[in-house]
């Protein structure tokens, strides 16, 4: 190559070198403070990033304490409803744009009206990354799907059926939590992992009320089939949300791990399951059986033109209500005795009251129980502060199908993503006075000592408006069983050296379980 031909590549590689810096310096100066391509609404706070990127660096920074970081943004710009942007993902839009999520209180409210609850769907990339697992079940349904199932699941969820079944099949799990697990662990002098341990119980529970089977999960050292793949799967759902390019990752693990044990085969453990449940069913009831499940209750509703729920329905109908009431209330058993650790003084006001209500033959009699525990306030009072400062949920959004406008005046167009954080909102001093961050159940009475109930747009533990959570009752039922049993007969104590933290989910689970000691009342 000659010298002039040298000169000329450099000359070429400079002059687009020059060039690639003065379209990035120019891109800099536009996009000061935030991602490339993205333009701030106008009247809505933001919080300001680095150039081209945006929130990106400050959200990776922050990833083991996403929750905490809303509840950052709100208190930084001094606003219950805030702008947030990062670089958008492949599976949104084919070029470079910005998703945002605008977080507000204020949408609960809104979506309960009428007029605007059809215009906020879940949205075509939390359906997708769900599909698998939901199907089309109430969770990931909209429109027609989502009425169908709550219509049904509604003449489900009735007292008689919480006061003469579900109560029962709570204290017949729990049971041998008390008497096999703990006992042994406190005779032992043995550290238990509380946080695996609800888990097992709940998932017993509520495969016992969906399906009308037992699991034995209790009972097995390590997780059986169906348990740990149920895990897998509902973890993998949940990464898939997080992250972009899921599709891509899943497609080549596939090719260059073909050993591997990926999501298709565990999706298959839980189907395999579900439809075997389900064709044994048929037969039986067809035989003259009958049951009390869920399972067998939905095989007799109908669709409005008449029709049954086929196999496909009924899987996904259940695998949601098990998915619904196995994580979250897991995890809020697992936050409420962490609390309870940590104040002694709430735990001894509410053991008295447990004492005061309950003894052992209220437990050989699921009615008598149930009503005992109706009226146990401060038990009440006790878990509706856990979930004010450990929702289960700690982040919900829906997709705007069409432009819309917030009670606060802040316009909404159609493809945006409403978010609402019950974490950052249960913690917020705007909206629980200057005591937020404390653990204080007495909140939770009114001047006359009576229990109260603050409104789903402050406290959307169970959600809001017509999504209100169907199984409230039924989760609160089943903890409050859970938390007299084991404190009649039990007193636990963390174990040391150890950072009992949550974990960035869809719920909110523990990071690393929780240790604790168990001796006998």
């Amino acid at each position: 190559m000659s010298l002039s031909s040298i000169n000329e590549n450099l000359s070429t590689t400079g002059t687009v070198g020059l060039a690639g810096a003065g379209v990035l310096g120019l891109l800099m100066a536009k996009y000061p403070d935030r991602a490339i391509f993205d333009e701030y609404r106008e009247g809505i706070p933001h919080r300001k990033g680095v150039p081209l990127l945006g929130l990106l660096p400050i959200v990776l920074s922050n990833r083991f304490r996403l929750h905490d970081f809303q509840l950052d943004n709100f208190e930084s710009l001094d606003s219950m409803t805030v702008y947030v942007e990062r670089l958008s993902e492949l599976r949104r839009v084919l070029v470079s744009s910005v998703e945002f999520l605008l977080f507000t209180q204020r949408m609960l409210n809104m979506c309960s009206k009428a007029n605007n609850f059809e215009n906020y769907a879940k949205g075509p990339n939390l359906q997708s990354a769900m599909s698998d697992l939901l199907g089309h079940g109430i969770f990931n349904a909209n429109g027609e799907q989502w009425r169908i199932q709550r219509k049904a699941a509604s003449f489900i969820f009735s007292v008689k059926n919480f006061r003469d079944h579900f109560t029962d099949v709570f204290v017949q799990e729990m049971r041998y939590v008390t008497e096999h697990i703990l006992a042994s662990a406190a005779a032992d002098h043995r550290v238990v992992d509380f946080h695996d341990l609800m888990y097992k119980f709940t998932l017993d529970s509520f495969v016992l009320l969906g399906f009308g089977v037992k699991l034995h999960g209790l009972q097995q050292e390590k997780q059986i089939g169906f348990a740990q793949s149920f895990d897998i799967i509902q973890h993998n759902s949940s990464w898939r949300i997080a992250f972009p390019f899921w599709r891509s990752y899943e497609t080549l693990q596939s090719i260059f791990k073909p050993w591997h044990k990926g999501p298709t085969h565990h999706l298959k453990v839980v189907d395999d399951f579900a439809y075997k449940v389900i064709k044994e069913r048929r037969q039986q009831m067809a035989e003259g059986h009958t049951f009390q499940d869920l399972l067998s209750r939905f095989m007799n509703t109908k669709y409005e033109n008449g029709e049954l729920l086929d196999d496909r329905a009924l899987r996904d109908v259940i695998i949601n209500f098990i998915i619904a009431g196995r994580d979250t209330t897991a995890q809020a058993l697992s936050w409420t005795f962490y609390n309870l650790m940590l104040h002694p003084r709430v735990e001894k006001k509410l053991v008295d009251e447990i004492f005061e209500h309950v003894n052992a033959d209220l437990e050989d009699d699921s009615p008598a129980l149930y009503e005992a525990i109706k009226e146990m306030p401060y038990a009440h009072a006790v878990l509706y502060e856990v979930l004010r400062l450990f929702p289960s949920v700690p982040g919900n959004q829906k997709y705007a199908l069409n432009d819309d406008v917030l009670p606060d005046g802040t316009h909404v167009q159609a493809g945006d993503y409403i978010t609402w954080h019950p974490y950052a909102m249960g913690r917020s001093t705007k909206i629980w006075g200057a005591d937020a961050k404390s653990f204080r159940p007495e909140r939770w009475f009114n001047e006359d000592g009576q229990l109260k109930r603050e409104s789903q747009g402050q406290w959307p533990a169970f959600h809001a408006g017509p999504r209100v959570c169907l199984g409230q009752q039924l989760a609160t039922l089943e903890s409050l069983v859970a938390i007299v049993m084991l404190l009649r007969r039990y007193k636990f104590t963390l174990a040391h050296d150890q950072d009992v933290t949550y974990i960035p989910s869809v719920t909110l689970p523990m990071k690393d379980g929780m240790k604790v000691f168990v001796e006998k009342r």
